[in-house]
């Protein structure tokens, strides 16, 4: 088994030749049917076909796109149904339910309710973090706790002294969309646990139409 656990996910024996290549288009974004067929280790043939059958059920669109010298490449992606086959915990109760206290407590009640998830969450995660030293341990550890509570994240490495964290899914995205005070409580959340001498900045943002959320890491000179 691989180390990555998104190529795990994509590579799993229970899932079936359709729902890999809508996971990996969720993981990796707008690929050709021949980067799909090397990623999942099928042919691109095996891939076009399953890609045309998505597209008849509305999951996937396509398009072409030059790239340089030749004849431009078809680029396939999701559709707005085929990221909604990629559930947003419970999303419809958490609105009613964002709703009701909106309109019954107020939004001050609101602010307490998102404080409370942040100051619960920042504990949690410190204390897994407990024992990572290094920015990259604790960046995986990071990335280990978002991916159990759903979040598809990853950590990448740009090369240019940096680290990317990324969520290609957002499993309270209905009640961020309600309240996106829960994306800044989340941002601080990033920012408190990864430490005092790391910079945060949300790159990518998922409300904001991109097809994931991103984070730039980095460590800062204090003394500077």
């Amino acid at each position: 088994m691989s180390s990555d656990p998104l190529l795990n996910l994509e590579q799993s024996s229970g899932r079936t030749p359709g729902e890999r290549i809508r996971l990996a288009l969720k993981l990796h974004g707008p690929q050709t049917a021949a980067a799909l067929g090397k990623r999942l280790t099928i042919t691109g043939e095996a891939v076009r076909q399953q890609l045309v059958r998505l597209a008849e059920d509305g999951f996937v669109v396509s398009w072409s796109e030059a790239k340089g010298v030749g004849r431009p490449s078809q680029f396939w992606g999701l559709t707005a149904a085929g990221h909604a086959e990629f559930p947003d915990t419970h999303a419809e109760l958490t609105v009613q339910l964002l709703r009701t206290i909106r309109q019954t407590l107020g939004e001050g009640a609101i602010d307490r309710l998102i404080a409370a998830r942040e100051d619960e969450t920042r504990q949690n995660y410190s204390a897994a973090m407990a024992e990572k030293a290094g920015l990259r341990e604790r960046v995986d550890e990071l990335v280990r706790l978002r991916s159990q509570e759903g979040y598809m994240a990853a950590c990448e490495d740009p090369g240019d002294g940096t680290l990317l964290f990324v969520e290609n899914h957002c499993p309270i995205c209905a009640a961020a969309t309600s309240c996106q005070g829960f994306c800044r409580a989340e941002l601080s959340v990033f920012r408190a646990v990864l430490g005092p001498g790391v910079e945060v900045e949300r790159a990518e943002h998922i409300l904001a139409g991109a097809r994931r959320c991103a984070y730039i890491v980095r460590l800062v000179d204090r003394a500077a």
